[in-house]
């Protein structure tokens, strides 16, 4: 699943900077450094639209998406003769962007989550499953690539708890590493795999729930219109 989530929701492949023809990322960074507002712009004009899918994926919410963007570009700017030039700008940009839209998120109140337990696989005493496990019928490849099972995907994600759809989307969407993550949330590293594992089995078996109702339903419009 979790590959397939990422070509499906991250970014892509890296945009050519806007007049890359005449302006490399070495000039633009020289040029921010030195406070040249076109540069500035350019900027942004490049990588607002891949920012503000990042922050809208974390916080889904377009106004606080696109107040973290803006908060990024600030924070950029500000700090712009501290970057290194070890990563790529755009790596750079995303990593300030996902700690924006995190600190939203630890702003906003929230209610109190929901268990996910009764997401999670049940077991009998000898180590099987308690429930049935249903075949999709089809490989994860051959799911995503259906328009309609990339929108449940994107449904499914959404309904998790906070806790297990920030993680989910930090590290199968947003790409982030394992140590990333745990910086980010001030977590251990085996607390993310924890909650990544859990949130990953809880994502299925929302899926499969839909899965199987969309195929009831549609044979039962098939049964009746016979």
């Amino acid at each position: 699943m979790r590959s397939m989530a990422m070509e499906d929701f991250a970014e892509g492949p890296a945009a050519e900077l806007v007049g890359a023809a005449t302006v490399t990322e070495a000039e633009l960074l020289a040029r921010l450094r030195a406070g040249d507002e076109e540069a500035f712009a350019t900027l942004v004009r490049t990588y607002s639209g891949r920012l503000l899918a990042a922050a809208r994926r974390l916080l889904r919410n377009d106004d606080d998406a696109a107040d973290a963007v803006q908060e990024a570009f600030m924070a950029a700017f500000k700090s712009m003769d501290g970057f290194q030039g070890t990563a790529r700008l755009s790596t750079w940009l995303h990593r300030i962007v996902i700690n924006a839209g995190l600190m939203k998120l630890r702003g906003n109140s929230r209610r109190p989550e929901e268990s996910i337990e009764d997401l999670l696989p049940r077991f009998d005493a000898d180590g099987c499953w308690a429930t049935d496990v249903h075949s999709w019928g089809a490989t994860s490849d051959e799911l995503l690539e259906r328009r309609e099972i990339r929108t449940m995907v994107r449904r499914c994600i959404d309904s998790l708890p906070e806790t297990y759809r920030t993680i989910l989307v930090l590290r199968d969407i947003e790409d982030l590493d394992t140590e990333e993550v745990a910086e980010q949330l001030a977590i251990t590293p085996n607390a993310v795999k924890i909650r990544l594992h859990r949130a990953r089995q809880a994502l299925r078996t929302l899926l499969d729930r839909e899965l199987h109702a969309t195929n009831d339903a549609r044979c039962t419009g098939v049964s009746a219109a016979v």
